[in-house]
């Protein structure tokens, strides 16, 4: 599209930052002033196309909510009585603060960060300041799907991978935000739909997506493990099976010991070089397991066997197949879900029939990692993407891997029509990387580094940051034996369990891009008080709050001290494949963004966090910021950038290293790689060969290049976890049958936990919010963002408000006239913590079991630039208000999550609502800040863009 000469004096291409997509942009600019976004054509995400967020970028550039300048609390903390502060003064306190912290032991320092995208640099800047207490926003985000994809498969959805868009035949999307991969999934579906392609939404809500979806399939929350179990049932008794992907790939015929009562128990039969075994009906032998391509083996997936040490034996396979038929009938499970058996029984034949009896050939020759060669690459065109919906309950980890294990029973797993990874993914599994291990809190001194990784993944209890005492060793509970599988962090703990100094207390609190004093946190009440509550003597328990952030938002607002950033188009930024990347499915991406407009010119004294983080990290003399002898070592971040390596050859940026620019993945610092970037609009895309886009798992040539650039360790075959053994090992734990140093504390309801929900086959069981609010909350109550909107990032822009500038309460018409609830009533939404006063909206698009709203549109007063009438305030609501975060088992509480990773449980929450008496059009708890006064001066009775 060409835009008229007129209209701009320059243009440049950079990374959109309007949400998690991270699609390309074409930012023009007259005067300074950007006066159009759109789609780089060229860019591999999104090929051109654009959002309404990402449209709407400008307005964030010129939004009322801007910091103009740090910010210093004057007055109490949630009064929003600030003083403007020059940059010098600024840094100087928080180098005070960090130091005198790390005085006192760097794990004093809890840095968390939300969606900041550039996290491989921020968990090392975290190290160099010593504290085990970083983490990113995935523990409430999607660490379930991160954490079970990773486990079982080496890769995930969403950045990790995606479906296959122009081979399918069959997707099914499940449990996914409306905004998650907005433009590709656009892309994506209309292609497969024009093909021919089905397309099934399963999900309470039938909005976004599910608009244009061929069928919706409205699932009762917290029930999606029972139907995916109940399709594996269908499957395995009409015998759609991929048996042979199964023998090849994964573990499914791997024998599992049946010694209950012994340190042997559900784990795998190995010979003695330690290898697992399988039974060979050819031979009617025992084999390893490693020998069935080279050999080929007949592995038995069904029987038991007794070896000759005199075990009891059986198939991974057999155990699961006698819980399939035994617990997950089509009927069975439509008492569960809600969805008809009939209907049940149809989805599993249809993806079975696709799979197995209508697969797709590509005449590509490639070679498999034990040598064979194969003239083609064969797909099972069925493919799936789950997110939020299957990840946010308590049964989320388990809910997640019924996903995984039914695309291995399919063989659907990164083959032409099924689900691709993104490079660098896979990983083999026994190569994930897992938290540095410490032994106390304090072990780490003042001036040494914490050497990370920060997170990562647990293989067995022996992995887990425990003190000698089986105590939480980081402040947010993260690979504890309460939460041992965590991988992500757990950002959502950090402000209860530092109100409630449980395991330590803190002397700073630093957060960057994420809003937990509202709606990134639950029972928001209890985080207002954690965050003002003071001790006998007047001092706030949680002494100093630091916020990174370029509006003013509720968690700006209780902040003591407040480093104003830069919007994504006035500063440098690395999109990285050390983080979890922009990849494409046929081949690795990253990208960068850059100073597109010069924010001082107008009127904003603001610095990007990473320039900020170099000049904390020097002032500091933190090890990784400065040379031997103790002179910084980068000017800013941009020679950041440039310079800095993780480990030698390997930097933020894969393109264009090397000292003239000429080695890709590894090679040295090269002093113009930026600027190649910016030549290349503003991304780096290495497409991978035909011979290498498929099976990946196995493709020899694929992994022998993958190793060269670092992204694997190993030429080898990424065995599928089917059976995940990792977790029956917490399984023994529990039962005081591990044999490792870790031991769980003798604590009945812990060690309860580990025995019941540590299954390494997945199982379903009810949300806990089940048994808790029993049928006094007989509704699921829960949130989802929309698709011009993300988080609370766009509540100050005045394009997106215009589509929404308040939320409603949905509900199904026939549940509505059960309680004498109508149309656009006000009515009360009530669950065991609390209740919030709203408007109900009834639409058939919603399963009667749930209510829903839309996440963060309701602001706390005074928040966000708004003006005192915004209906933002007055008629939006948060529903954050009644979700809980923490929940009472046997006289305990615990924080609200996932027993295996910690996830959030956003949507177990269960409600009553009834009408409210007073039709008053005002929500219901409202909390109120007072605005800056430059953002008053800013209020107008028209905000329009003035180019």
């Amino acid at each position: 599209m060409d835009i008229g000469g007129s209209f701009y004096d320059r243009k440049a291409y950079s990374t959109c930052y309007m949400c998690a997509c991270r699609c390309g942009i074409e930012v023009y600019v007259r005067n300074n002033k950007v006066t159009y976004i759109k789609g780089n054509d060229v860019h591999p995400t999104n090929r051109g196309v654009l959002c309404a967020k990402g449209s709407s970028g400008i307005m964030k550039e010129y939004s009322p909510a801007r910091l103009r300048k740090p910010l210093l609390r004057v007055g109490p903390r949630g009064s929003g009585q600030f003083k403007e502060i020059e940059w010098e003064e600024a840094l100087q306190i928080a180098t005070q603060w960090l130091e005198e912290a790390r005085k006192k032991g760097p794990h004093k320092i809890a840095f968390f960060t939300g969606r900041d995208q550039m996290q491989a640099i921020n968990g090392w800047f975290a190290g160099q300041l010593g504290t085990v207490n970083w983490a990113a926003h995935g523990g409430f985000c999607s660490v379930n799907i991160a954490a079970a994809g990773l486990y079982s498969i080496g890769g995930s959805f969403w950045e990790f991978g995606e479906a296959d868009f122009e081979n399918t035949k069959y997707f099914m999307l499940v449990g996914v935000a409306e905004d998650h991969s907005s433009n590709p999934f656009k892309l994506g579906i209309q292609e497969m739909k024009r093909k021919g392609g089905k397309f099934v939404v399963v999900n309470p809500v039938r909005w976004g997506y599910g608009a244009v979806a061929d069928e919706w399939v409205p699932i009762k929350p917290g029930t999606d493990g029972a139907f995916f179990l109940g399709i594996m049932h269908v499957l395995f008794k009409y015998n759609l099976v991929n048996w042979e992907f199964l023998k090849e790939y994964t573990n499914a015929p791997w024998l599992v010991i049946q010694a209950p009562g012994t340190p042997k128990d559900g784990l795998f039969y190995r010979n003695p070089e330690g290898k697992p075994m399988v039974f060979d009906k050819k031979s009617q032998s025992f084999k390893p397991a490693d020998r069935i391509v080279p050999e080929d083996l007949e592995p038995a997936f069904i029987g038991e066997f007794t070896t000759p040490e005199g075990y009891k034996v059986r198939p991974a396979f057999d155990i699961f197949a006698e819980r399939l038929v035994k617990d997950y009938s089509p009927e069975k499970v439509e008492k569960i879900t809600g969805i008809p058996a009939k209907d049940i029984e149809r989805i599993a034949k249809e993806m079975g029939t696709i799979a197995l009896y209508h697969p797709i050939e590509l005449p590509i020759e490639w070679t498999d990692v034990w040598g064979r060669k194969h003239k083609k690459f064969i797909g099972r065109p069925v493919s799936f993407h789950i997110m939020r919906g299957i990840a946010s309950h308590t049964n989320g980890f388990q809910t997640a891997r019924t996903v995984f294990v039914l695309m291995m029973m399919l063989g659907v797993v990164d083959v032409p029509g099924g689900f691709l990874n993104k490079p660098p993914y896979p990983k083999h599994i026994e190569d994930l990387p897992k938290p540095y291990k410490i032994s106390r809190y304090d072990e780490i001194k003042y001036g040494e580094i914490y050497p990370g990784p920060h997170l990562g993944y647990p293989q067995n209890p022996d992995d887990l940051l425990v003190d000698e005492n089986g105590n939480p060793i980081r402040i947010d509970w993260a690979y504890s034996w309460w939460f041992p599988l965590t991988a992500h962090g757990l950002i959502q703990n950090v402000i209860p369990a530092a109100y409630q100094q449980n395991p330590y207390g803190i002397e700073v609190l630093m957060i960057y891009m994420a809003n937990m004093a509202w709606n990134s946190s639950q029972n928001i009440p209890y985080i207002l008080e954690a965050l003002t509550a003071t001790d006998p003597a007047g001092n706030y328990i949680i002494p100093k709050v630091i916020t990174i952030d370029a509006f003013y938002s509720e968690q700006v607002a209780y902040s003591d001290l407040v480093l104003p950033d830069a919007t994504y188009l006035e500063q440098w930024f690395a999109l990285s494949l050390l983080d979890r990347p922009p990849s494409a499915v046929d081949g690795p991406v990253d990208a960068i963004r850059h100073p597109i407009i010069d924010p001082k010119a107008n009127g904003y004294d603001v610095m990007g966090w990473g320039d900020v983080m170099v000049e904390l990290g020097s002032r500091l003399k933190l090890p990784g910021f400065v040379n031997p002898d103790g002179s910084r070592k980068y000017k800013d971040f941009k020679d950041f950038l440039i310079n800095w390596q993780i480990r030698p050859g390997v930097g933020a940026l894969a393109g264009w290293r090397g000292k003239n620019g000429d080695k890709h993945f590894v090679g040295e610092p090269n002093p113009n790689q930026l600027e190649m970037y910016l030549k290349n609009k503003g991304f780096f895309y290495y497409k991978l060969p035909e011979n290498m886009r498929f099976y990946r798992h196995v493709n020899k040539d694929y992994q022998e290049w993958a190793l060269s650039v670092g992204f694997i360790k190993k030429v080898a075959p990424i065995i599928f976890n089917f059976y995940l053994e990792t977790l029956q090992t917490f399984r023994l734990a529990g039962q005081g049958l591990w044999e490792g140093k870790n031991q769980p504390p003798n604590d009945p309801i812990l060690r309860d936990r580990l025995v019941k929900y540590f299954d390494p086959l997945p199982f379903w069981y009810p949300p806990f919010e089940e048994e808790v609010s029993g049928k006094d909350y007989p509704l699921y109550a829960f949130t989802q963002r929309p698709q011009w909107m993300y988080h609370s990032w766009d509540s100050q822009n005045a394009w997106l408000r215009q589509i929404s500038s308040r939320n409603y309460l949905y509900m199904n018409p026939k549940t509505a006239e059960k309680l004498g609830i109508k149309h656009l009533d006000w009515v009360w939404v009530e669950s065991r913590i609390g209740k919030v006063k709203c408007q109900v909206f009834l639409t058939n698009t919603t399963e009667p079991n749930s209510v829903w709203t839309w996440n963060a549109i309701g602001k706390m007063k005074g928040a966000w630039g708004l003006k005192p009438e915004a209906e933002e305030g007055h008629q939006g609501f948060l529903l954050n208000h009644v979700i809980p975060h923490s929940i009472n088992i046997a006289g305990r509480e615990i924080y609200y999550g996932d027993p295996i990773t910690g996830h959030l449980a956003w949507f177990d929450t269960k409600v009553k609502v009834y009408k409210a008496e007073d039709q008053t059009p005002e929500t219901y708890p409202q909390f109120e800040v007072e605005p800056l006064d430059y953002i008053k001066e800013r209020w107008v009775e028209v905000l329009r863009y003035k180019p």
